[in-house]
């Protein structure tokens, strides 16, 4: 009897075998399944901030950089060749107009100069002695006309001498300072050869030249007002004036010459070659649409791409073109239909995120 139930339990326990395996396999691949769609279905949101999309009118700054340069920079010379006898002044040396700078050697000038002087009283005598000649019928008009013109030819070359003589010296043509001393005393100094650097800048003088695109160059007028920043002093700002646009383009740099005067403010002292940041406002301006610099997340150039919320929580990617970038907020266009864009969190975003706003 005891075998025999044995013999039944047994049986009933591999018939129940492959229905326990079965429903257990059919569980797990039911949980499996469930896994599977909640990770499908499960999308991110991204939280993220909104800011306004704006039309603002904009003077847009002009930035540039260039070196401080005098408009009275002079390098006087000798006007006749000759020796340097004595240069008067030295590197560093102020210098006032009329001060004598340097000499040449006048020997050969003045001998120059007595030469023609002698021939102007050779000629006259000769004209007089031509003159009186005539007076008795015993030379001819021609002759008087020679002896005439040789006379005036005579004075002219003496004229000629005197002048050469007076600028053999170098004086100095306004107040100012000896940048640069070019050659010394004893050497052979050629016709038109600068023999000094002078800087003669008054406080009017000094200037920076700033290269500019065709674009802003049409933007700017002569009275324009600039900031300017020199490396020597970092903590002040020095203003200026635009006072001359080039009418042609730099063949090297392909850019437009601008020109800004400025002067000296407060225990400000300057010196040429001082490196200078620049900042320029037209005094035109123009109404544009501006976003927050934080919405550009793609630029190349003048192009770029920002977000913009949709009405089903997600994004629009909306490509932009940039006209202009300033401080934190830039100007485009392309939002005519966009009110809002997404400025923190959208470095995050996709075409295909989901976001909350919180504002």
């Amino acid at each position: 009897m005891k075998k025999r139930s044995l013999i039944i339990t047994q049986l009933f326990f591999f018939l129940l075998l492959p229905l326990s395996i079965s429903v257990v396999f059919t569980a797990c691949g039911k949980a499996k399944a469930a896994d599977v769609a909640t990770k499908t279905d499960d999308v991110e949101i991204v939280s993220v901030r909104t800011a306004k999309v704006e039309q603002k009118t904009i003077a847009h700054t002009i930035v540039g950089s260039g070196i401080l340069s005098s408009k009275a920079e002079s390098r006087p010379s000798f006007k006749t060749g000759g020796i340097i006898t004595k240069i008067y002044v030295k590197e560093g040396d102020n210098v006032s107009a009329g001060q004598l700078l340097a000499t040449l050697d006048l020997t050969e000038i003045n001998a120059q100069v007595a030469q023609a002087q002698f021939n102007v009283e050779k000629t006259e005598r000769d004209r007089q002695r031509v003159n009186n000649l005539y007076a008795d019928t015993v030379a001819t008009l021609e002759q008087l006309q020679n002896a005439t013109t040789g006379a005036e030819v005579a004075k002219r070359t003496f004229d000629i001498a005197k002048f050469n003589q007076r600028f053999s010296e170098i004086r100095a043509t306004r107040s100012g300072k000896v940048l640069k001393k070019l050659m010394n005393e004893g050497e052979l100094a050629g016709p038109g050869t600068p023999l000094f650097v002078i800087n003669e800048a008054a406080s009017s003088d000094w200037v920076v030249r700033v290269g500019v695109s065709d674009r802003d160059w049409a933007a700017l007028r002569v009275g324009n007002a600039a900031t300017l920043v020199f490396d020597a002093y970092p903590n002040q700002n020095f203003n200026g004036r635009i006072s001359k646009l080039a009418d042609y383009t730099d063949p090297m740099s392909g850019t437009f010459e601008v020109e800004i005067t400025v002067t000296p403010q407060g225990s400000a002292r300057f010196v040429l070659g001082m490196y200078a940041h620049v900042k320029m406002t037209p005094s035109t301006t123009s109404t544009m649409t501006v976003v927050p610099i934080e919405a550009l997340v793609e630029g190349n150039g003048t192009e770029g791409v920002v977000f913009a919320p949709n009405s089903a929580g997600g994004v629009v990617r909306v490509p932009v073109k940039i006209a202009y970038i300033g401080g934190k907020e830039i100007g485009v266009s392309g939002l005519e239909r966009v009110s809002e864009v997404i400025t923190e969190g959208a470095s995050y975003l996709t075409d295909k995120s989901k976001i909350k706003v919180v504002n």
